[in-house]
């Protein structure tokens, strides 16, 4: 949902557990990750990007932020607005559907250049 060189992201440190659909800020080796929580079990949160499809387990130690709001085109808009929870719930209730598509994309892509339809993008 957020884009890179677009969208100004407003970061806090956490005061308490996340909570699912949160968008967590962690430390990944040397880069730094903004995605959404999934799923909070013990010790550790499961989470995935909007726009990915694997799952990753983030100790609640890698975890330095969460995202409040972010402005886009001049405008504010809060990580606790209705309008945004309600976009967080859909985007991650249709993710079976949404990764079944790209496999399914991915797979037609592969028999067409099998079949000479469509070449390689190198």
């Amino acid at each position: 949902m957020l884009r890179q060189n677009r969208d100004l992201v407003i970061i806090q440190v956490p005061v308490s557990r996340l909570k699912k659909y949160d968008v967590a800020l962690y430390r990944r080796g040397k880069d730094y990750v903004l995605h959404r929580v999934i799923g909070v079990e013990g010790d550790h949160y499961l989470i995935r990007g909007d726009n990915t499809y694997a799952v990753e387990h983030v100790p609640d130690s890698a975890v330095i932020g969460v995202l409040t709001g972010f402005v886009r085109k001049g405008r504010q808009y809060s990580a606790s607005d209705r309008h945004y929870l309600r976009y967080a719930r859909l985007w991650n209730a249709i993710y079976p559907l949404r990764a079944c598509l790209v496999r399914c994309r991915r797979l037609a892509g592969r028999v067409a250049r099998r079949l000479g339809i469509r070449r390689n993008r190198h």
